[in-house]
């Protein structure tokens, strides 16, 4: 168990315009190593809004056999919250970008871990960070110390749109299913394309016949006191203010985003496994982090 010291911005706006006024927050991660001699490329795993489920884990296991140390974030349980299905309040993106940047530069001073071979890889809400990690505009106000050297984004939310999409140049990815009505793909494939408008690259991959959290193991079943975001597109300014909508009111509080939120969205999005989908994404996910973090 490691710790290091975080904060908690309610959005983007809070870490590129007020991020030294907010308030502190001391926030843990569990770092595992694989069998063998390190130093260690690392892999930080970031959970959804549902927080670790086994399948999460499965994915982290597979890496660290491969011989790849995994940090699994502790961004909810470090705040005393499980879940923040039907709400996405009290645990937010720009939270567990914090976190994940802080951890990261936390980690590197371990000498067990090559810290220019650190990746991040995310689920849901989680991939939304791995995601928006890569968004140049909270890296520069951040200000870490050290970089992502690849992120890995599975079934993100991409309804909210900078209207400069600069992402960093390491390797970027998107795994979605393309019936997913929780975090649509259309969206992603609209981010994608105008982030290669401003000169940054994403890679998406799209799997038929599958909805949110394709990876399970579970049967397709509704969940309905989440959102179902199809019909939800939102702007980000490049002060990280994200906007409600055609009335372009920021939504800057939790009042405001569930107001956004409650216009557009829908409940019971559908979720569960696809047996074709999951073996196809961990073969992927193995695959892009020996790529980028095992060969020279």
């Amino acid at each position: 168990m490691i710790s290091f010291s975080s904060a908690n911005p309610f959005g983007f706006r809070d870490i590129i315009t007020e991020l030294e006024e907010q308030e502190q927050q001391e926030v843990s991660a569990i770092l595992k190593l694989p069998n063998g001699d390190g130093p260690f490329p690392l892999v930080i795993g970031v959970a959804g809004s549902l927080d670790w489920g086994p399948h999460h884990l499965e994915y982290l296991e597979m890496l660290r056999l491969a011989g790849i140390a995994t940090l699994e974030m502790q961004s909810f349980s470090s705040r005393g919250v499980r879940s923040t299905v039907g709400s996405q309040i009290e645990v937010t993106t720009a939270m567990m970008v914090l976190d994940s940047y802080r951890a990261l530069d936390e980690i590197s001073k371990d000498s067990r871990i090559i810290k220019e071979k650190v990746a991040i890889m995310g689920w849901s809400l989680g991939g939304g960070v791995a995601l928006f990690s890569g968004w140049l505009p909270l890296i520069e106000k951040i200000n870490p110390i050290n970089k992502f050297a690849a992120h890995l984004s599975i079934y993100p939310p991409c309804i909210a749109q900078p209207e400069s999409p600069e992402f960093t140049q390491s390797p970027m990815h998107i795994l979605i299913g393309e019936l997913d009505d929780w975090v649509p793909a259309r969206a992603c494939e609209e981010l994608v394309r105008d982030a290669q408008n401003f000169g940054s690259t994403i890679g998406i991959t799209l799997y038929k016949d599958s909805h949110h959290s394709f990876d399970r193991l579970s049967p397709i079943s509704i969940k309905e006191k989440a959102y179902k975001t199809v019909d939800c597109r939102f702007k980000i300014r490049d002060d990280g203010a994200v906007l409600m909508g055609f009335m372009n009111i920021a939504m800057t509080t939790p009042f405001r985003q569930k107001i956004g939120l409650g216009l557009c969205a829908k409940r019971g999005p559908t979720m569960g496994g696809n047996p074709e989908a999951r073996n196809s994404s961990f073969q992927f996910t193995r695959k892009f982090m020996t790529q980028h973090l095992l060969l020279k």
